[in-house]
């Protein structure tokens, strides 16, 4: 993995660019989550993105049933145990997402310099003239000379199947708008977005909360995508409402940053959620073009110091119905590797498009090249600096891991993990090799009998996040143990490790451990 390691600054040989890449376990660092639907939910079809590089399952409850998640879920954990590739869970919640309702499924053309009314009476039948919506509020909510977008979900940003409205006057209830552009409007699911406009709607709304405490504790999700985040207090309310649930008590909740309420309260949501969606469909709405690379490097920065997952959204759209990506769009996803993004989210690309597999084997293609020229030692010392003096004591031990580990050029970085905290704090400090994280279970009682707990969320839910790479250890064998026990585990980490070819005879391996009360970091060379 850290192997050809080097840095545009220096001087290369371009004919060099076009060696082919040595193939890894790992194809890339960086993660890549997955949505899973339509086109993307057989056993088979999963499976193939498993091996490609699929690390997070995404469902997106904005459409479909709970039966039919809960099939394409069953699905996953069989394919899980057929590729021995783990695999995290993230629900996604619709939010106050508003939507055309169109009864009758059929194609709708919108001709530009005609007027259109959209109006709250859901019982009415869409036509180019009258799109029902399903909010009552949106006369109140805009004013003339306001924009709004209409689009096929997700947006596409096609001028061919999605359009802009103008607001030319509020009647009533219903809002008269002029269509900026021809379109037609094909399928089953169309997004409104309101430019820059509160909409007065529950980011957590009852249908969320009926998804969460059903098929979400059924399924024990580990991670919960909270659309349309507006605020810390959304994130607050939505962690409250998680707690009361109680085996969902432990998951992660994602911000998922879709407008310019996200942006200008950003620094609050970083502060409550545990990672960051840049959802850029939306955004790319509702920010001027110009500014929305500004914000994405400023996002990722921030949640990169706070040591918190950066995930980036709509990267390779046109693969959803074409094998290659776009110029601009392989580029894109790129940059995003160079800007300090954790995982890449594929959307329409894998739920609905035509070539899921291809999606996930290209992008994590692009990133595992993107890695090789990530400027490392730039990033250590400019995030150390972030930090400051004096360093927390888990801190110190990550950063001083990296350091050895990138000084003796090892292989891996083993770390013995129950929380999962550690092995985050060495993969914020981005070592150019693979962290791998034991996740060791820690034994609970409630008087009456003995559990293992938190180890499998652990485990998964470090799928999401750069450079880490579980492993589930024995329970008999604390992360904190005994130099006896640890060895033992060692050992285990060393074969799965070798197994998996990122060890081989002769490498320097870094480990991380603690034994007793003492925080211990380890270079070992192994032998034949």
């Amino acid at each position: 993995m850290n192997s050809n390691h080097l840095l545009l600054e220096e001087p290369i040989r371009m004919a060099s660019i076009l060696e082919p890449s040595r193939p890894s376990y790992f194809p890339s660092m960086t993660k890549i989550v997955g949505t899973l639907g339509p086109k993307s939910r057989s056993v088979e079809v999963i499976s193939r993105c498993l091996m490609a590089g699929m690390s997070v399952a995404r469902f997106d409850f904005t459409w479909g049933d709970a039966a039919f998640h809960q099939e394409t879920l069953e699905n996953l954990k069989i394919a899980i145990k057929q590729t021995k590739k783990l695999c995290a869970v993230m629900l996604d919640t619709s939010g106050p997402e508003l939507l055309v309702v169109n009864k009758s499924d059929q194609p709708i053309p919108l001709e530009a310099d005609s007027f259109v009314v959209l109006t709250p009476n859901q019982e009415t039948e869409a036509t180019s003239n009258l799109l029902p919506i399903n909010f009552n509020g949106l006369a109140k909510a805009v004013k003339s000379g306001d924009t709004i977008f209409l689009g096929q979900y997700l947006f596409t940003g096609s001028e061919t199947t999605s359009v802009w409205l103008e607001v030319s006057e509020v009647k009533g209830d219903d809002v008269v708008c002029l269509i900026k552009n021809s379109a037609v409007l094909a399928g089953t699911l169309y997004t409104l977005h309101v430019s820059q406009v509160h909409i007065d709607l529950p980011t957590l709304n009852d249908k969320d909360k009926e998804v969460i405490s059903t098929w979400g504790v059924k399924n024990s999700v580990d991670f919960l995508s909270l659309s349309h985040t507006r605020s810390g207090q959304d994130i607050r309310q939505a962690r409250e409402y998680l707690s009361k649930l109680g085996d969902l008590s432990q998951t992660q909740i994602f911000a998922k940053i879709e407008n310019v309420e996200g942006l200008v309260n950003f620094d609050e949501i970083l502060q409550e959620a545990d990672g960051i969606i840049l959802a850029r469909g939306n955004l790319g709405i509702d920010l001027p073009p110009e500014k929305v690379f500004l914000f994405q490097k400023a996002a990722v920065y921030k949640c990169n110091m706070a040591g918190k997952p950066a995930v980036v959204t709509r990267v390779v759209d046109s693969m959803t119905d074409n094998l290659r990506p776009t110029r601009a769009e392989a580029t894109d996803v790129a940059n995003a590797v160079l800007d300090g993004a954790d995982a890449i989210l594929l959307g329409a690309e894998t739920m609905r498009g035509l070539y899921p597999v291809e999606s996930i084997s290209i992008v994590g293609k692009i990133c595992g090249e993107s890695e090789k020229v990530y400027n490392q030692d730039s990033y250590f010392k400019k995030t150390v600096k972030y930090v400051g003096e004096p360093m927390s004591h888990m801190e110190s031990i990550a950063s001083s891991a990296v350091r050895a580990a990138i000084k003796v050029k090892a292989s891996v970085i083993i770390c013995f993990t129950s929380s999962g905290r550690a092995a985050r704090l060495i993969a914020k400090y981005r070592p150019t090799m693979p962290v791998l994280s034991v996740v060791i279970p820690r034994l609970k009682t409630n008087q009456l009998r003995w559990t293992f707990t938190g180890a499998f969320e652990k485990a998964r839910q470090s799928l999401i996040i750069r450079g880490l790479f579980p492993m589930l250890a024995d329970p008999r064998h604390p992360a904190e143990g005994s130099s006896a026990t640890n060895e033992t585990v060692l050992k285990v980490a060393l074969d799965h490790g070798r197994s998996i070819g990122v060890i081989k005879s002769h490498d320097r391996v870094v480990v991380c451990q603690k034994v007793g009360d003492d925080s211990v970091v380890k270079i070992i060379e192994l032998e034949d």
